[in-house]
Order: C-alpha cells, then structure tokens, then sequence
C-alpha cells in the first residue's frame, strides 16, 4: 500500500511548530468567498419556502434534505474523479465554478420554482464535485500533528464566509427592498472571485508526481469497506447524523416559539457562523493535543445543549442566543474534526475518494433526519419532535462512544 510522508510538508515556524500550509490557505479564502456568496441567497430559503410559499414542515423536509442530498451524490464521483486522475485542484474549481455560474441562473430563473429548484440543484452539485478534492488537498499537505488544526484554520474562514453572506444580503435588502436581483448578481461575482483564488494560486501539482496506481470504483470501494477503524468511524457518524436536527428547523422552531420578526430570520444563520468562525481554529487545535474522538464527541454534547434550548419555555431571547453559539460550537467541534480524524485513517490514494464516502453518507442520514423531522412535526407539534431527536441523540452518542474507542488517532499506512 502507498505509504504517505506526513512530514514531507512540514514547514518549521519560529515557535517550531508546523506552519500552515499556503494550499490551506488559499483554500481557505476561496472557501470564505464562495460562502458569501452561496449564503448570500441561502440564509433567505427557509423563511421564503415555509413563510410565503407556505409550505408544509414535511414538504420543506423533503426540499431541505435533497438540498443537502444532492452535494452528497456527487461527492464520491467528485473524490473518485480526483484520486483517479490525480487532478485535485481542477476537479474542486470545476466545483467552485458550476456554483458561481448557478448564480446567474437564479436570476434569470425569476419567479418560476421549478426552474429555481434546477439551479439550487445545480449549485449543490458543484459543492458536491469540489468538497472531497478540496479536503483531500488540505489533507495531504498538512502533518498528521496539524491536520486538525489546518481543518480548523480553513473552516474558520470558511464560517467567517458564511457569516459575511447573510449580512451583506440583509444589508442590500435594507437599502434595495425585493432588488433580488442585485443580491443574485453580486453573489456571482463574489463568486467568481472565490474560482479566480483557486484557478490562479493554489498549487495544482499536488498528487500529479507520482506514478501510483488507483484501482477501479469497486475496488477502492472494498478497499475502504475493509478497514474496520473506517468502519467504525463512518457508522458512529452516521448514527450521529440520524439523530441531527437541520439548521432550518432548528431556526424555525426558534422563530415559532418566539415569535420574531421575519427580517430578524438570517441574523441566526450570521449568528451561528460567527460562533463557528471564532471557534473552529482554537478547537481544532485543542483537538490535535487532546485527541480529536474527544473534542468530536464534546460537539455533539454541544447540539444536545442547543436541543435543550428549543424546549425551555422560559429561555427567551438569551436561550435563543445561548442555543445558536452552542451550534456554532458544534460545528467547531465535529466539522473538520470529523475530516482530520479520517484523513488519519485514510491511505492516501485513495484520500478524496474516502473523506467523499464519509460525508455522502453522513449527508444521506440527514437527508432522513430532515424528512423524519418534518413528518414529525406535521403529525404532531416542533416540541415532540424535539424531545424525541434529544432521546435520540442521547442513545447515538452513547453508540458513538463505543465505536470510537476502538478507532485510533495514528495512520492506516503506518500500522
């Protein structure tokens, strides 16, 4: 099996301690805009498709979960694609660039649903082309020391991305009222701005030096399914996904309880990636010292806070804001973390293809959890279902603790 140099990329600083790779952080700021631009638009959906289209729970459960779904089904074309032809940087920006002219075409869409459901299915399929290239790149020049940390720094500015969006859409909203218009054309060229970093700066050798060989589909695929530690970690995963409830439904049941203004909506979206943004970095580097299966876990205790939240009648106004920076901790504490923990698992032919696998599943166990969510709560009411994914989440992370006792913090390779 290929065996991977952890520390053929290691930059000494003057602490002497590993640098951030610059691959990092150029991805980093292609990832910081593209989220401004993609949550430029995003941060409206929930409220649009369930306050004034006036659909149903379960149908914006069904629509929230394919948004989510359809990245997912790419991703393993995407990570196969990439470990194949050993193309990291093309596979990603060909990603980043179907998303960036996606924008475009939700303009010209105008008020026809079905031609807007095209162009957001479109925009998920290249987030699902460049995901699994872009963590693998961010893998494979990171030290197995740092690979939480760099996870950390890239989502840190990924989340900072996710935070401006929101802000500036509500900003040309407030100064150009129902001008969707601009917010879809200065959302492209956000976005096309975010293509030019990873076009023009990213190092695009990476993995084209060697001559390895990459077995077919089926072939990585029993190749992964055969490492019980993989195993183990993707089931833990996707046992904690089940029991996952959305963002959207997380904000809505907020917004039913309370009763806030509609306009106040995407400030909980800016909210949580303001928590996420100044937390990713230290957590991932707390996870690199103390072990990442611990901090991963920890996030999950942080949702099970944020669940308490939607259920206390007399939380308010500071619940509410308690409850959306623990998600934002959350996010910090299992995101990337999830990423590093694999990538030390994962040879490294076979890395994007790996890290594709795990999100694709983990996507299509909250696909279900949205779905079951949203039926839930057209039966029944948001509390029932709340209390019912907490129990849920209790007996997953119970399931979660188990199985990663038995995954090590070391690489495959070098067992």
């Amino acid at each position: 099996m290929y065996q991977f140099d952890w520390q053929a990329s290691r930059r000494g600083n003057a602490l002497g301690r590993a640098a951030v790779p610059a691959t990092v952080w150029f991805l980093g700021w292609t990832s910081l805009l593209t989220d401004i631009s993609s949550e430029m638009v995003n941060a409206i959906l929930p409220l649009y498709l369930v306050g004034f289209l006036r659909l149903s729970p379960f149908q914006f459960g069904i629509i929230d979960g394919l948004y989510q779904g359809v990245s997912a089904v790419l991703r393993l074309a995407g990570g196969y694609a990439a470990d194949r032809w050993r193309r990291y940087k093309e596979t990603a920006a060909l990603g980043y660039g179907m998303s960036a002219i996606c924008k475009l075409g939700l303009l010209a869409a105008g008020s026809s649903w079905p031609l807007l459901a095209t162009f957001i299915a479109a925009d998920r399929t290249g987030k699902g082309l460049r995901t699994a290239p872009r963590d693998a790149m961010i893998t494979l020049t990171s030290t197995k020391e740092q690979l939480a940390s760099n996870f950390g720094v890239h989502r840190a500015m990924d989340a900072a991305g996710a935070l401006a969006g929101p802000l500036l859409a509500f900003a040309i909203l407030a100064a150009a009222p129902s001008r969707f218009d601009i917010v879809f054309v200065i959302s492209f060229c956000v976005a096309i701005v975010g293509l030019g970093v990873i076009v023009v700066f990213v190092d695009g050798t990476l993995g084209t030096l060697e001559n390895r060989t990459t077995p077919s589909f089926a072939g990585i695929m029993r190749s992964l399914l055969g490492q019980s530690q993989f195993l183990l970690l993707t089931g833990a995963a996707v046992v904690l996904s089940i029991a996952t409830m959305s963002d959207a439904f997380i904000y809505l049941t907020l917004q039913e309880r309370l009763q806030f203004a509609p306009s106040i909506f995407p400030l909980f979206y800016v909210a949580t990636s303001l928590s996420f943004a100044l937390l990713a970095a230290p957590v991932g580097r707390l996870a690199d010292r103390l072990g990442s299966r611990i901090v991963f876990l920890a996030g999950y205790a942080l949702l099970g806070i944020v669940y308490v939240t939607l259920l206390l009648p007399s939380a308010g106004t500071i619940g509410a804001i308690a409850g959306v920076a623990a998600l934002g901790g959350y996010y910090a504490a299992t995101d990337g973390v999830l990423m590093a923990i694999a990538g030390r698992l994962l040879p490294a032919a076979q890395c994007a293809t790996g890290l594709a696998l795990l999100s694709t599943l983990t996507s299509v166990a909250r696909f279900a959890s949205s779905v079951l969510f949203g039926w839930m709560w057209t039966t029944g009411d948001a509390a029932s279902a709340v209390r019912v994914f907490g129990t849920a989440l209790i007996a997953a992370i119970v399931i979660a603790v188990i199985a990663l006792s038995k995954v090590g913090e070391g690489h495959l390779d070098a067992r």
